[in-house]
């Protein structure tokens, strides 16, 4: 059977295709049948999996949904304590996490602005964002003040323009840092990795059987370009949603 292993090579890694013999399960086990993975673009080079620490939909789209659905949920509600009223910028409206944080956010009762490619700025209205900026057309800074909570999952230059469009007390949340270069105090006070939880993960499912919460493949593809994927280097997404590779194509 074919399968996808890490190779270290330096200080980076990749993803490998190889031939393994077929799990027979002992005593005690089962063998799960996988059909799709989500995939994270250097999921595994975050600081929490390499130091070990513990932790209705179709299976495509059940693939897209746990890391992106999860980090939405505890960056909104765990770290930047999200109440009804406030307003929430969220940078990368349209990605794979940033089309939950604004679903939540609006379902939390926030008032929800957006920055998004003007291809996409349909698709986040439709998820419930009520202002959307062309981040390409004008420097997002100038159309915003005042922001109670910034949700960034773009980093770099974005993040930094942002704490200038916070209000005093304002709360920012970043999923796009890297964690052990961060200098800035403010910004390692705002960075999380997404942990495992089960009871979050089992109220998401629930609003997706009920039709409160909807997900978005970008791309789909066969188990041998998992190594593309993880690379980030596909070059047919829409920058819509989560790229997903189907492992029983």
């Amino acid at each position: 059977m074919k399968a996808m292993r890490l190779a270290d090579s330096g200080d980076s890694s990749a993803l490998v295709e190889e031939d393994i013999p077929r799990p027979l399960p002992g005593r005690g086990e089962v063998l799960i049948k996988v059909y799709a993975v989500g995939v994270t673009s250097k999921e595994l080079l975050w600081y929490p999996t390499t130091h070990d620490k513990n932790g209705t939909l179709t299976h495509i789209e059940a693939a897209s949904v746990p890391i992106s659905a999860l980090t939405a949920w505890q960056g909104l509600f765990e770290r930047a304590k999200l109440r009804p009223g406030e307003h929430v910028l969220v940078h990368g409206g349209a990605g794979g996490v940033g089309l939950f944080a604004i679903q939540l956010a609006r379902f939390a009762g926030a008032q929800v602005t957006t920055t998004a490619s003007s291809r996409n700025s349909e698709f986040v209205r439709q998820l419930g964002a009520e202002r959307v900026i062309d981040y390409r057309a004008m420097p997002f800074e100038k159309q915003v003040t005042e922001v109670d909570v910034v949700f960034d999952t773009v980093g770099g230059e974005t993040l930094r323009r942002s704490w200038s469009v916070l209000k005093p007390g304002g709360r920012m949340v970043t999923v796009a840092a890297d964690s052990e270069a961060i200098i800035d105090e403010r910004t390692k006070q705002g960075f999380f990795i997404v942990e495992a939880n089960g009871e979050q993960l089992a109220r998401i499912g629930r609003m997706l059987d009920a039709g409160e919460l909807h997900t978005e493949v970008d791309a789909v593809l066969p188990l041998h370009r998992a190594a593309e994927a993880y690379a980030g280097t596909v070059k047919e997404r829409r920058g819509r949603g989560k790229l997903v590779i189907s492992v029983d194509a």
